[in-house]
């Protein structure tokens, strides 16, 4: 009697919690599948006819309606290359990390700030900021794993993600924005998220905290029809049976910081890189809000993001899709060679222009 009870109860409950989801999803059908399309890379040979006066009025047209990413703002594809070769080793071992801490330390204070090791039960996190013009504001933090599982040198996994941060310690380092910026490299993700589970632990950390971007893998590609799998549990269109777009998902409570990334794309999608001398193209985003903190889809709560989520902080994941994509993930495999760079610094542009965005954003 007490079973049949109970399970009359529950039952109901379920009920209303699928009727919620898709309705949610059904009103939200825009902003789960936000696929921006992007114009491919102009070559230096292509087109070399004088423009016309119709050439020119289209031309001038564009650029208003997609203004150039500043010079300032942009990311080095080169540089981002060159950290991810200097981390191709497994960092698994307590030596290995001590050896990844040491250089992202010594990188950090190359640029001018100040990282903090902080140590807890089962790791090292390191942690720096920079304050904003207005300490009312709050802060920005952006966040990547450096552990690997033991036998991968981990490139996309996430020596990817770190490079990206090193990427924004350098753009904003000397950069005056209203909100703090603030930088956490987080150990033994791959142990259980338990450097981010660490973190969020002290309480200092959550004070004034607007949001968090998490980087996990954002630097392999596919092109080939198929190579793009999607769970079953995600109620979402597929945008595309290739993998050559970023996915960045975030909870339903906090949909401004998806908006950032969708907003992100509103600058130039062809941007002159100075470091390398060559045209960037940004790939298209994949913006997915997942509703009750992903209680239906699990697979939404696999990295760093997930324990800001059970704090009620805002934070989104920034990702290839790891194992939904790449072959190389969690093998010996995912070495430097793996990473698409095109679409590797076109990610990282897409996040130093949501974490521009979100940095000016004082609201």
């Amino acid at each position: 009697m007490k079973k049949r009870f109970w399970l009359l109860l529950v039952l109901p409950m379920i009920v209303v919690v699928i009727v919620v989801t898709n309705t949610f999803i059904k009103q939200h059908r825009e902003s789960v599948i936000y696929n921006i399309r992007v114009e491919k890379n102009l070559t230096a040979n292509k087109d070399t006819k004088t423009p016309t006066q119709k050439d020119t009025q289209t031309q001038n047209s564009s650029a208003s309606l997609h203004p150039p990413i500043p010079a300032s703002l942009q990311v080095s594809a080169d540089q981002l290359f060159a950290h991810v070769q200097r981390l191709n080793f497994t960092r698994h071992t307590p030596v290995e990390r001590s050896r990844t801490r040491a250089y992202i330390t010594t990188e950090l204070k190359k640029i001018g700030w100040k990282p903090k090791l902080e140590k807890f039960q089962d790791g090292v996190n390191i942690f720096a900021e920079k304050p904003g013009t207005d300490k009312d504001a709050g802060a920005i933090l952006v966040g990547a794993h450096y552990d690997t599982v033991y036998i991968s040198p981990g490139a996309d996994d996430n020596a990817s993600g770190v490079a990206v941060i090193l990427e924004i310690a350098r753009i904003f380092g000397s950069r005056s924005t209203s909100r703090t910026l603030q930088l956490a490299f987080f150990d033994k993700e791959e142990a259980g998220l338990l450097g981010s589970k660490a973190f969020v632990t002290d309480k200092k950390h959550l004070e004034n905290l607007q949001g968090v971007i998490v980087l996990d893998m954002v630097g392999y590609a596919c092109h080939t029809p198929g190579c793009q799998k999607y769970p079953t549990s995600l109620p979402v269109t597929p945008p595309s049976d290739k993998g050559d777009f970023l996915a960045v998902i975030g909870d339903t409570e906090h949909l401004p910081l998806l908006h950032a990334f969708q907003n992100s794309q509103k600058l130039s999608a062809l941007s002159l890189n100075k470091a390398s001398k060559r045209r960037l193209t940004l790939p298209s985003v994949l913006t997915l809000p997942i509703p009750l903190k992903g209680l239906l889809t699990p697979d939404t709560l696999r990295s760093d993001h997930a324990p800001f989520w059970y704090q009620g902080v805002g934070a989104v994941l920034v990702t290839d899709t790891a194992n939904l994509r790449t072959p190389h993930y969690h093998q010996p495999s995912d070495v430097p060679a793996t990473i698409d760079r095109e679409f590797f610094a076109g990610a990282a542009q897409v996040v130093v222009n949501a974490t521009t965005k979100l940095l000016q954003n004082g609201n």
